[in-house]
């Protein structure tokens, strides 16, 4: 490689943005920390993490979780920032109360925006991950941080207190979210039996509906997350709110389409999917 090739390789690398994640770790590859590290890889997007929880899990379910110290999640939020500033924070697994108060110190210590926040309390498999007792400080201490919020429907009804059966109860239930905390709310329809999947966002003054065919598929651990991560990659690109969550969903769907099919379970997507900016 040539001296010149080089030096733009390394000003090229400078320049890359950096995102940092907020969330657990999954074992089994397809969920948390590991899947958005690599929706950050794909998004060309440096990232840095911040571990809340390690969880045993595999394709199947969740076999064992062992909840971060507080302190310790504190001081990984710090030591990346002190270094390696993000351009977009998310967070997803929080799992109890002193974690998303960890967390909520760190946002505002180090004034981290833009931030996407995926409230984490029920997984793909239906496992509870969030202390049901951490769910009203979620609510109101860490949510009105967020630039968005990304619930699916049965974290949408908990958020909202409003029962979510079809797009006109979305919407309903997306105002209300967006009046309680005052940031954008995206509710993702993935888990309404329809054959068109519905994801609805308002933030105050936008409203977006997307729709698109289902894709009929078992591979589908990790969407949450991978959401989330994408939508905090493209903002760490300086993509505008709105067509960050686009271009997330876009992405997110390719990766289900293109899932690798691992595991015996609700399989891992296809994260090598390309995201378009």
């Amino acid at each position: 490689m040539a001296f010149q090739e080089v030096i733009l390789l390394i000003k090229t690398t400078q320049n890359r943005p950096i995102a940092l994640t907020i969330a657990g770790s999954d074992s089994g590859g397809g969920a948390g920390i590991q899947a958005d590290l690599k929706t950050f890889h794909s998004f060309g997007v440096f990232g840095t993490s911040a571990i809340t929880a390690i969880t045993a899990q595999n394709t199947k379910s969740v076999v064992a979780v062992e909840v971060s110290n507080h302190s310790m999640i504190r001081s990984q939020i710090d030591a990346v920032c002190d270094d390696l500033y993000p351009d977009a924070t998310k967070t997803g697994m929080l799992a109890n109360t002193k974690g998303v108060r960890a967390v909520v110190g760190g946002v505002r210590n180090w004034n981290l925006t833009p931030l996407v926040v995926d409230p984490v309390m029920i997984a793909t498999s239906g496992d509870r991950l969030l202390d049901p007792t951490s769910v009203d400080v979620m609510r109101t201490e860490l949510l009105p941080l967020a630039t968005i919020v990304t619930p699916n429907i049965p974290e949408a009804e908990i958020l909202s207190g409003s029962a979510i059966q079809d797009l006109d109860e979305m919407a309903v239930a997306a105002h209300k979210i967006r009046d309680s905390v005052g940031g954008a709310v995206l509710i993702k329809g993935g888990h309404m039996e329809e054959d068109e999947v519905i994801d609805f966002y308002w933030d105050g003054v936008t409203e977006q509906i997307w729709r698109a065919p289902r894709i009929h598929s078992t591979n589908t651990h990790g969407t949450g997350c991978t959401l989330s991560a994408a939508i905090a990659a493209a903002l760490a690109t300086k993509m505008t709110l709105l067509k960050a969550v686009e271009t997330g969903l876009s992405f997110t769907r390719a990766a289900i389409a293109g899932a690798p099919g691992l595991g015996s379970g609700r399989g891992p997507l296809d994260h090598w999917a390309k995201p378009t900016l």
